[in-house]
């Protein structure tokens, strides 16, 4: 299930006029379609969590990463707005098509866009320097 479908109420075929969390609806349509093309556009599984990081804060977001159906070539993008933090955490085989300098500067990116108060650009932004970097399988 995408999350514009998740958007939808059941049986309405409208989306609800209030949604829980930061985003409205046309930016999670359009964090969707990010996350969709860099999946099909690298051959990596991209996933976005936003929400509360527990202390320690990589540790939290490593724990996330794990829990990924294929961790190994997954990256996490891991955002928590109120404790601002962002963790990215690429898997074993991520790591090598995306190696740790990349990382940061799509990391440098995003906080950029964060501070500049556009989460959701951010993510989309990150998303698509992160799957750039890592080209076609």
């Amino acid at each position: 299930m995408t999350v514009g479908e998740k958007a939808e109420q059941a049986g309405t075929g409208t989306p609800p006029e209030v949604l829980d969390g930061p985003f409205s609806t046309r930016q999670l349509l359009r964090i969707d379609e990010a996350l969709r093309l860099a999946d099909q556009g690298s051959g990596l599984v991209f996933s976005v969590y936003v929400g509360g990081l527990d202390e320690p804060v990589r540790e939290h977001a490593e724990r996330l990463h794990r829990q990924l159906a294929e961790p190994d070539r997954s990256v996490l993008i891991a955002v928590s707005p109120n404790q601002r933090q962002l963790e990215v955490v690429t898997g074993r085989y991520a790591r090598k098509r995306i190696p740790d300098t990349y990382t940061k500067l799509a990391a440098l990116s995003m906080v950029a866009s964060f501070g500049g108060g556009d989460l959701a650009g951010g993510i989309i932004q990150g998303l698509d320097q992160l799957a750039s970097h890592a080209g076609r399988a």
